[in-house]
């Protein structure tokens, strides 16, 4: 009963059956694969079509990595960020259980991939050009940090982003009661916008966080 009770995944049957929102999209993608495409399926394919392009394009045409896992990444997040904006869903990528588990792995992926393969490429981008002599120490400190604070970074802004916008949602919604008709409108007007907000940043982060990653996975070849 408290102001971020809306994202405790417990259920009232002891249960948390709220997770099973994140395995929703493993139930309906298959169906563009034996169905007639609509206009929805052609639309999604030709988003798909596009991100493959960028990301091939970032990982190098030297890269031999499949940009698969990167797309199906950016499917995967963006459409559980959807499924947050309907009524009574729960959002599992609120939560740092997802978006840390998203991150992790793949960090870590690339940087045991990089060391152990391309040691010398590695210790290589821990000095970047042209730094003086005396300041290298503090730079491979520097870089060090930032290396290591990645899938920090990623997790924090996907999960900090979906919480802000539901919560200044909830905040609002919760005013609604002790308002005129005349406010409620006013209200619900502002309600509909905050909700093509966060829509648009529900597209924008599972892009930003597909992106980072097909950058961090890019320097590692």
């Amino acid at each position: 009963m408290n102001l971020f009770s809306s994202f405790d995944p417990a259920s009232n049957w002891n249960i948390s059956l709220n997770w099973s929102s994140s395995l929703i999209c493993l139930i309906i993608a298959p169906s563009m694969f034996w169905l007639i495409p609509s206009r929805f399926n052609l639309i999604w394919i030709k988003t798909l079509t596009i991100l493959h392009k960028e990301f091939k394009t970032l990982l190098g045409p030297t890269s031999k990595g499949s940009t698969l896992i990167f797309v199906s990444l950016f499917s995967f997040i963006l459409i559980n960020n959807f499924m947050g904006l309907f009524p009574f869903i729960f959002t599992s990528t609120s939560h740092m259980t997802m978006t840390l588990g998203l991150a992790l792995p793949l960090w870590l992926t690339f940087i045991l991939f990089g060391w152990i393969n391309h040691t010398i490429h590695m210790l290589a981008h821990l000095v970047p050009q042209g730094t003086p002599p005396i300041l290298m120490p503090f730079m491979v400190c520097i870089e060090t940090i930032s290396n290591v604070i990645r899938p920090g970074t990623l997790a924090i802004r996907l999960s900090a982003n979906m919480i802000a916008g539901h919560l200044l949602m909830t905040l609002l919604g919760n005013t609604g009661q002790t308002l005129s008709i005349i406010m409620i409108n006013f209200l619900i007007i502002i309600q509909m916008l905050l909700l093509l907000l966060e829509s648009a940043v529900a597209i924008i982060q599972s892009y930003v966080f597909a992106v980072l990653s097909t950058l961090y996975c890019s320097e590692v070849n």
